[in-house]
Parts: C-alpha cells; structure tokens; sequence
C-alpha cells in the first residue's frame, strides 16, 4: 500500500456535519455584512440623537449654535452665529421676553505672533466672562454663572473693589474700579495699575 492510499484510508472515515456550499458560505458572510451595517447604523442613530444638545447649522461662512448661557444669574438659551472673521452674534429672549441681541469677537495672535480669528471656545469663554453692572438705583452687581453678588459696599476708599467667585469648574479673581472697568485672573487679585 502506498502512502497515498494510506492517507486515504486514514481520512475517509470523516465526513463534514454538513454539506459544504459555496453558496452558504457567501450567505453567512452576507448576514455578518447586514449585521455590521444595521450596528453602524443604529450608532449613528445614537450620535446624532445625542448631539441634538447643540444644534449646528452650516451658513455660509458660520456656524450657528443653540446654546445655554447664563444672563444675570438665570440659565437662558441663545443662538450664537460664529463668523469666519471670529465675530459672532448672540440672540436671546430676556426676562420680560424682549429679544436681546449683542455681538463681539475679534482676533488673537499665536506665539509667533501671527493674527488669527477667534475659535469658537475663545468666544464661548469670552461670553461666560463675569459682568459688572451699575444699577439706575447706585447699586453696583457682579453676574456670574448662577451668581448675583451685590458688591455696592465693598468698594474702599480708592474705590476699588476685590471680588472672589467660585464657579462651577474654577475661581475667578475680580478687581473693579468703580465706574472705570474690571480685570479678572484665576491665580490672584489683578493690580489697579492693570486698569491704566
């Protein structure tokens, strides 16, 4: 007996639980195929559901964004408009329901001293600054996040006023003049002197 007859005594015992098809084959790697599409279509189902928070829309040149601010202490929603130039407007309904538009941006410069518009962060930082406002009454207010601290009687001889707030994810250090401007740091109070 040979070798080769040997091999085929040996295996011709086994036999397949199933015959083999080229035609199952193609099936089983069609359905894997359905699976992995139905899969990636439910994710993307998933993300956009997600990220309908923030609702963006592309203009030409800008994007437009729903948004939540805070606007004297009280959690409002706005529309920003972000503009390739690193301007922006911002449209919200105030307490009495009047719509308030204000607008702002500009540019900053990299370390190497190259002009840049602002990036959308830049200007949502810029617009969650703390805001100061003197009253038609004399008093004198710090808006922050959900905060409302009046600061009328804590201006000194100088009239200058030292305001820490703490917010939700750091501390601010508020230095104001009175009637003449605020600086603001995260590591200590600004001088007066940052004021001229």
């Amino acid at each position: 007996m040979t070798n080769k007859e040997k091999y085929k005594q040996a295996f011709s015992g086994l036999h397949p639980l199933e015959p083999i098809s080229l035609e199952v084959t193609q099936m089983v790697k069609m359905q894997k195929k359905h699976k992995f599409q139905v899969a990636a279509a439910i994710l993307t189902a998933f993300i956009l559901v997600g990220g309908t928070g923030t609702v963006y829309a592309a203009n030409v040149g800008e994007i437009q964004r729903t948004i939540q601010l805070w606007i004297h202490g009280d959690q409002t929603d706005a529309t920003l408009d972000v503009k390739e130039d690193g301007s922006y407007n911002l449209n919200y309904s105030d307490e009495n329901g009047n719509t308030v538009e204000q607008g702002g941006g500009g540019v900053a410069f990299d370390a190497d001293g190259t002009e840049r518009p602002l990036t959308e962060d830049e200007i949502m930082e810029q617009i969650n600054m703390p805001e100061v406002e003197y009253e038609e009454d004399g008093s004198v207010w710090v808006y922050y996040e959900n905060q409302k601290i009046e600061i009328t009687d804590k201006f000194d001889n100088d009239k200058i006023c030292y305001v820490k707030i703490k917010g939700k994810e750091k501390t601010l250090y508020l230095t104001v003049k009175y009637q003449n401007g605020y600086c603001i740091s995260e590591d200590k109070y600004p001088t007066p002197a940052s004021f001229n």
